[in-house]
């Protein structure tokens, strides 16, 4: 059990944001709302029903009127009893309201523990309740679809479905291994192969539409880089569509890094323009130049821009540039101020032609982010993800491959069962299943209060 749960605590929390505002609601879970219920409405309302009350001090003077609503357990978001008041929105009402509950022997919610009660109750996989918080957090309409879906228990059911054929694996393999009067041959059974088959491929298929989720939560982030003068903070702000970053023609304008985020198609994109690259005695421009290298470090994509002006010396210091470059790094190339070279914009062998100065090529240069990050247009049936969820997808398929690997090289039957057992624990990780208490309280303690 979590060490946030004690079920003879009952819990309170506003349920609304902060501020004024035309309704502000509390919430209350656990034993004590019936009582707490009859002390400042006068008589526990009618389950699942609103009604219009005034709620009440110790000495019986009116402290706000509104309405409330009584969720007898187990049919209510937290499995427990849970009374919601409704009141007039702003701090004062708000807090003599919550003042009035914890005196009356409620104690003040932690962050998620309404969400984190329902899921130890079981009203909620893992899955779902990290999906309440990232529907409140979504920063565009497509990420507010997929954590929905989350919600709904899409993402949970793909997840159920695909343990589910694990398990028929290791029933069959492990049956095998038991009785071997049997005479279950399962290492020269074609089925096995193809029901390993079947389970990559489903886990492939759950894994891209995580990706797509993944993405549509966190985006990625992209770092501009280059030598001087090359455009960089130009094309920061043609992408921004706002004159983020001071542009003049002097070499080595900007000194620090600058952040910006945008939404393409709903991805959010963290733009980071950074000071030119290249040998400097400036000990300000080598600050720059350190934090550039910083950022490089962090990102997921770098485009590293060129002058498309200027003559081959200059490629060669762009290719020492290159050389520096993390091998893992997502590399686009992109040419800068082709209304001066007088080339013509899109995508030639792989590289962006473009110019920042009047935006020819930037609808080029965002098809080829999307590309490279994997973003499909049709992505209605995606779910929304975590990096945890990621990472516990790719350590299932390293186990699912490594079962692959015991049956087909070494016909090493106990050690494809351990594989898949592990795959198969690995997998329940991610609805909840085999949960470590550290886990919850670190996913449950990002969740805003009154969640």
């Amino acid at each position: 059990m979590s060490e946030y749960l004690d079920k003879t605590e009952t819990i309170v929390a506003i349920a609304t944001p902060s501020g004024r505002g035309g309704v502000g609601i509390i919430r209350i879970s656990g034993t004590l709302v019936p009582i707490i219920a009859v002390k400042i409405l006068g008589s526990l309302p009618i389950p699942f029903k609103a009604s219009h009350r005034l709620f009440k001090d110790q000495a019986g003077n009116t402290l706000d009127d509104g309405v409330a609503i009584y969720f007898p357990n187990p049919k209510s978001f937290t499995g427990e009893d849970v009374l919601e008041l409704q009141g007039h929105g702003g701090h004062i009402v708000m807090d003599m309201l919550l003042k009035r509950c914890i005196e009356l022997g409620a104690r003040l919610a932690k962050p998620g523990e309404f969400s984190e009660r329902a899921f130890l109750n079981d009203k909620l996989d893992l899955t779902q309740a990290e999906a309440i918080a990232d529907l409140i957090d979504s920063g565009s309409e497509q990420a507010a679809r997929s954590a929905l879906r989350s919600l709904q228990g899409d993402f949970s059911k793909a997840i159920d479905s695909l343990l589910t054929k694990m398990i028929e694996m290791r029933v069959y393999v492990e049956a095998a291994l038991d009785f071997p009067e049997e005479e279950i041959d399962f290492l020269a059974d074609k089925k096995v192969l193809n029901r390993l088959n079947e389970i990559k491929q489903q886990l492939k298929d759950i894994t891209q539409k995580a990706q797509q989720g993944s993405l549509l939560r966190n985006g990625l982030h992209l770092v501009i880089i280059g030598k001087p003068n090359a455009g960089k903070s130009s094309l920061l702000n043609a992408l921004a569509g706002t004159e983020t970053a001071i542009v003049t023609d002097i070499a080595g304008t900007t000194r620090d890094v600058l952040y910006e985020s945008i939404n393409l198609d709903g991805i959010p994109l963290h733009l980071v323009d950074t000071a030119g690259l290249r040998e400097s005695n400036d000990p300000v421009e080598k600050i720059g130049i350190e934090r550039a290298w910083q950022a490089i470090e962090k990102a997921d994509i770098a485009l590293l821009l060129k002058d498309d002006t200027q003559t081959s010396n200059k490629d060669d210091e762009t290719d020492e540039i290159l050389k520096k470059l993390p091998e893992t790094l997502s590399l686009i190339i992109g040419h800068n101020k082709i209304d001066l070279s007088n080339k013509k914009s899109g995508i030639v062998a792989g590289e962006i032609y473009l110019s920042a100065k009047n935006g020819e090529g930037i609808d080029a240069l965002k098809t080829a982010l999307k590309e490279r990050m994997g973003f499909k247009e049709n992505s209605e049936d995606s779910f929304i993800a975590r990096r945890r969820h990621l990472d516990a997808l790719q350590r299932t398929d390293d186990y699912v491959k490594n079962a692959e690997l015991q049956l087909i090289k070494y016909n090493a039957g106990e050690l494809m069962a351990e594989e898949l057992r592990l795959a198969q624990d690995e997998l329940g990780t991610i609805t909840g299943r085999f949960t470590s208490d550290d886990l919850l309280g670190e996913i449950f303690s990002n969740f805003c209060i009154g969640k």
